[in-house]
């Protein structure tokens, strides 16, 4: 399932980083964060791998 906005495309990308262990996960805040204790790293690449381009900055 791909993202829907640009910040949900960023906030994959930061749980993915951190549950490859690229980043700490002490450094993660809001959305990122529960993505990270919700969802697998399989279906965090799937968000994270969405282009942003023609996406909207936020969901409304």
């Amino acid at each position: 399932m791909p993202a829907t906005s640009k910040a949900q495309q960023m906030a994959a990308g930061a749980a993915l980083s951190a549950k490859r262990g690229e980043t700490k996960k002490s450094e993660l805040k809001g959305a990122s964060k529960e993505m990270y204790e919700s969802m697998s790293e399989k279906q965090l690449e799937e968000f994270a791998e969405t282009k942003r381009k023609g996406l909207p900055r936020k969901k409304h």
